[in-house]
């Protein structure tokens, strides 16, 4: 099976969800000048933290299936999971905007975070099964220390923001920040088994 489909279909998916982000911060209807727009900073806020998300999994996501030799029908399912719960970002998102980041926003925001991750985390190990315990993707990734770490920053945020909702904000912008900087182990893989040229970046 062609993975070419499987690609534009979520590269297709993930451009969508980012514009209806950006749709979910509305123009003040009344005011012309900067103290109008004072009401939409929490919104605005929330996309930033929400689109840098959508962001790393779109450039990880990208370099996951560069690595991929073989499409088989677990991995289109456990993709299609992985993007229904990226497909909530928009809700969750705006929920927790348009509430100034309130309690149960902002712990039903960590909950569509750990979820998606999860379900990313579910995707990478249905690939390893596909591609085998010798592939390139096994080799890059190992055991994922990374994204365990994140599961447990996520699920310590939701317990946290109990306590205070923006340190739940603050722990799940700290795992935003840690996969700021690009995954690029399967594109070291690659390029150490010469798949791909030094100065390319995919």
């Amino acid at each position: 099976m062609n993975k070419g489909r499987l690609e534009a279909f979520s590269d297709g998916v993930i451009a969508i969800i980012i514009t209806i982000m950006v749709l979910e911060i509305k123009v003040p209807e009344h005011g012309d000048i900067l103290a109008s727009l004072k009401p939409l900073i929490p919104k605005f806020i929330s996309y930033i933290l929400s689109f840098i998300y959508v962001g790393i999994y779109w450039n990880n996501h990208h370099h996951l299936l560069h690595a991929v030799k073989k499409v088989n029908g677990s991995m289109l399912w456990a993709n299609l999971n992985f993007l229904f719960w990226l497909s909530l970002f928009p809700v969750a998102a705006g929920w927790m905007g348009e509430h100034h980041f309130a309690l149960w926003p902002v712990i039903m925001y960590g909950v569509v975070l750990f979820l998606a991750a999860l379900a990313y985390t579910l995707l990478v190990i249905v690939i390893k099964k596909t591609e085998g315990q010798h592939s390139l993707v096994v080799n890059a990734i190992g055991n994922d220390a990374k994204g365990k770490y994140s599961l447990l920053f996520y699920i310590a945020g939701i317990g946290f923001s109990f306590i205070n909702p923006w340190i739940g904000v603050a722990l799940y912008s700290t795992v935003a920040c840690i996969w700021f900087i690009p995954d690029r182990r399967i594109e070291k893989a690659m390029r150490e088994q010469g798949l791909i040229d030094g100065d390319n970046s995919h």
